[in-house]
């Protein structure tokens, strides 16, 4: 109090105010005084530099997947397996189509006169167009599907020396066959886009080929050939 009354330049004491009750102990104490206190042992220490802090590592986790490759599969379902038994080419298939369509057109002839000679009259009418397209495609549908499902092969085929087979170059199965027939469906019934549909394929199938994992193919079947030896390995290969 002494040295702030000092300060505030009133050298002599108040006596109005009473002494503080620590006013005579703290005399001698100089902290108290405002003398300055020798510095310690740890204010006597540099003030060690903080480091910044330091950012968390970054973890990676790979998680290693295999590549899926589809390409084989696809391939071994939608396109020929074999090299022996290559697809038939588009003009003996053409040819083939050409004797379906010259038996199919006498056939609806025929019965055509036989509806006549009993007593039927044949008109122009619409009506009378509307029931001759739906004549010649149930005629249409009984030939193809009664013929490769039973036979394996339509008229016109047999004649060109054609055969059905599967993808891996033998003689398809009943249930194949039955798929063929009914994607024939399909390919008269879209205007016969399904076999015009050769002219753009990669493999020169058709609507009904691809259906039914079959294709037409001018080689005998592998079941039907006759087979060779060549060399010591014994290799068999297809020839007619």
């Amino acid at each position: 109090m002494e040295i702030y009354r000092a300060r505030r330049r009133r050298y002599q004491p108040d006596e109005s105010q009473p002494p503080l009750p620590f006013q005579g102990d703290s005399h001698d104490d100089p902290d108290v005084r405002g003398e300055p206190a020798e510095p310690t042992e740890a204010l006597a220490r540099p003030a060690r530099k903080l480091s910044p802090p330091r950012a968390p590592d970054r973890v990676e986790i790979s998680i290693l997947q295999p590549e899926l490759d589809f390409s084989a599969a696809s391939d071994d379902r939608s396109h020929p397996q074999t090299a022996l038994v290559p697809v038939a080419s588009l003009r003996e298939r053409r040819e083939a189509g050409l004797l379906d369509a010259a038996f199919l057109a006498v056939s609806y002839v025929g019965f055509g006169a036989l509806f006549h000679s009993l007593g039927g009259r044949l008109s122009f009418t619409k009506v009378d167009a509307v029931v001759f397209a739906a004549t010649f495609f149930l005629l249409y549908t009984i030939y193809f599907s009664i013929f490769t499902f039973f036979g394996g092969a339509t008229p016109g085929m047999l004649l060109r020396g054609l055969y059905v087979v599967r993808l891996d170059g033998r003689l398809a199965d009943t249930r194949q066959l039955l798929w063929r027939s009914f994607g024939y469906l399909f390919s008269g019934g879209a205007l016969m886009m399904g076999f015009l549909w050769a002219l753009w394929d990669d493999d020169r199938f058709t609507w009904h080929d691809r259906m039914s994992h079959t294709y037409v193919t001018e080689t005998l079947p592998l079941d039907m050939s006759d087979s060779i030896e060549v060399g010591e390995a014994q290799q068999t290969f297809a020839h007619k």
